[in-house]
């Protein structure tokens, strides 16, 4: 169960833009830092991934290591989670993501996406096979540098359908990104 939970957090974590572009803000390449929040209506599931979360920085070396090298072919760092329970994940933005306006988002698995350009933003909607999920929500750009979000996951993780609500704020670091070895540059 621990396991399909930390499944579930990643997945919502990685969820955030499923690919998402828009004709209307830029963004820069380079190194960005994404902050995400997840909640569940249901206080069962919401608890669960709090405790999967704070069990993160716990896992034995060799789970570690996987998730490491899970996480560096999607283009990220391996998550950290703050104090204030937010989980952090840094990716790299190539120049041809940035000239596709497409946010860092390491999304897994099958996944279709439909965007629809806003004022300073967009509308973004996503459907994945595997793990099989879907979503809305709203992109808003603050100019080139930064970026909030806010998602409706409904995923079935665990087997059974259930909502998650993303919340992300995404912020640009710098034009240069750790070498491969650290953060791979994710596949666009």
């Amino acid at each position: 169960m621990k396991q399909s939970l930390l499944r579930l957090s990643l997945l919502a974590c990685a969820a955030i833009g499923a690919h998402a572009s828009a004709q209307t803000a830029t963004i820069k390449p380079g190194l960005w830092q994404v902050d995400s929040k997840m909640a569940s209506p249901d206080a069962a599931t919401d608890n669960a991934m709090s405790m999967v979360l704070q069990q993160l920085g716990n896992l034995p070396p060799d789970q570690r290591k996987q998730l490491e090298s899970m996480a560096a072919s999607r283009g990220m760092a391996m998550p950290t989670v703050g104090a204030d329970g937010a989980v952090r994940v840094t990716a790299c933005v190539t120049p041809e993501m940035a000239a596709r306006k497409q946010i860092p988002t390491g999304q897994p698995g099958d996944c279709k996406s439909k965007n629809t350009a806003t004022a300073n933003g967009m509308n973004v909607s996503f459907t994945c096979a595997n793990p099989k999920s879907s979503g809305e929500g709203k992109v808003m750009f603050t100019g080139d540098q930064a970026f909030s979000m806010q998602l409706a996951v409904t995923t079935s993780a665990r087997g059974t359908p259930e909502q998650v609500n993303v919340t992300s704020n995404g912020k640009w670091l710098g034009a240069s990104c750790p070498a491969p070895s650290a953060t791979a540059a994710q596949k666009p």
